[in-house]
């Protein structure tokens, strides 16, 4: 208690500067999750995708970022043997935070998209293993994340493929791709309208404080679907494409269609990343600033502080700008060849995924999730499109996140206690 009574505001200022440098993480790492097929699909250039990324990841963050936070991140651990330790926390989220961080920048200058709610999962777990022991951990919640690791991107890899497959089938198999494209088109920018819009209602509107029913959450969702079909509709009846042109330049012509609806799809989950994986940064940050103005007591919920939103939506689109193109690469180019149709599918799949997740409680990374979508749609080509180097170190990435982020915090954890005298 002395020490959070002693050094307070030091405390906060340090645990601001790591919370900074988790989200730093975050932007580097997570926001090619948003913008990686955009790239590689051609349909934005990478600055293009970096400068649309920065301001719905920001606007997500802050605008719909949480109000009120859960001081232990996803329950993974139990506050209760820390009730007479509070210092304990305070210095064990520090260190947290500080791991993940450091794990997020290293994987990102080797292009790894690796998960950040892992990353700070596995800090979390490692600092309580050597503060409290084991029995402060939720085994149960961890083993969910194990799982996660394989139903993930199987979920998403499997609605990638079957979307894919759909267009094929519908629109570029046939010997009136144009004419297909006008038809069906309308009917996917439906679907990416109500997926975009149940992310948008099941990952950002609670925080703002507006809380939907399931029944208007959907309704609303099918009402926007079918006014962005219309929308669409309308749009595709308008271009001038010449219906007699040779199959090539109708390709070409679809693919263009299809880029303007990547274009948004990327806006919509770089708001709902931003909204959601802003908490890996800010949540420990909150517990830490609350234990600090409660004088140790821990209180369950978190009122944020007001500079704790901003902070975490600039760390983001900081990453983002200094280091994201490494990551983007990786997803939009190393993994297999995509254009516009099969980004359009691995990017609605991986929504898709997310409001399934969402809605039956699985713990999800939103990296693995489009990595299973972009894996399922080089599926759909045969297995000698997919890049098979790329993927096993993304394997292994993913793999490795959980131990090295726990043994980074203990390390850390330990300074951090020998630096304090605790």
């Amino acid at each position: 208690m002395d020490i959070i009574a002693s050094y307070g505001t030091m405390l906060v200022l340090i645990a601001a500067a790591v919370g900074f440098f988790m989200a730093y993480g975050i932007g580097a790492n997570d926001v090619a999750n948003a913008m990686g097929t955009s790239v590689g699909s051609k349909a934005l250039t990478i600055k293009q995708a970096i400068l649309i990324a920065m301001v719905f990841e920001f606007a997500g963050a802050y605008l719909a970022g949480g109000e009120v936070t859960s001081t232990i991140r996803k329950g993974i651990i139990d506050a209760a043997p820390f009730v007479d330790i509070p210092e304990l926390m305070v210095l064990g989220m520090i260190s947290a935070l500080f791991a993940a961080g450091a794990w997020l920048l290293m994987a990102s200058v080797l292009g790894w998209p690796v998960s950040t709610t892992h990353s700070i999962i596995g800090a979390i777990i490692g600092f309580a293993l050597v503060a409290v022991g084991s029995e402060a951990i939720q085994w149960g919640k961890v083993a969910g994340i194990v799982g996660s690791w394989i139903v993930t991107p199987a979920i998403s890899g499997f609605i990638a493929y079957l979307i894919f497959m759909s267009a094929q089938k519908l629109i570029f198999d046939t010997s009136t791709p144009l004419q297909n494209a006008k038809r069906y088109v309308p009917v996917y920018m439906g679907l990416a309208g109500f997926v975009m819009a149940l992310v948008t209602i099941k990952k950002g509107l609670k925080h703002v404080g507006i809380n939907l029913g399931t029944v208007e959450g959907y309704a609303l969702a099918i009402g926007i679907a079918v006014f962005v079909g219309l929308i669409g509709k309308v749009a595709i009846a308008r271009l001038k494409m010449d219906p007699k042109a040779d199959k090539q330049m109708q390709f070409n012509n679809v693919e263009k269609v299809f880029a303007v609806l990547m274009v948004l799809t990327a806006c919509c989950m770089a708001f709902a990343h931003g909204s959601n994986d802003v908490a890996n940064a800010i949540g420990p940050l909150a517990a830490v600033v609350n234990i600090v103005e409660n004088d140790g007591v821990m209180a369950k919920k978190a009122a944020l502080a007001w500079w704790i939103l901003p902070l975490g939506g600039l760390g983001i689109v900081a990453g983002l700008a200094i280091l994201g193109k490494k990551v983007i690469k990786t997803i939009g180019e190393g993994i297999t060849h995509l254009t516009p149709s099969r980004g359009f599918a691995a990017e609605l799949a991986a929504a898709s995924t997310v409001v399934i997740a969402s809605g039956t409680g699985l713990p999800i990374s939103t990296t693995q999730t489009l990595v299973g979508a972009v894996l399922g749609v080089g599926m759909a080509r045969g297995i000698a499109a997919l890049n098979m180097s790329v993927i096993r170190n993304i394997v292994v990435s993913w793999v490795i996140t959980l131990p090295v982020g726990a043994a980074l915090a203990i390390v850390i954890f330990y300074v951090l206690r020998f630096a304090f005298g605790v």
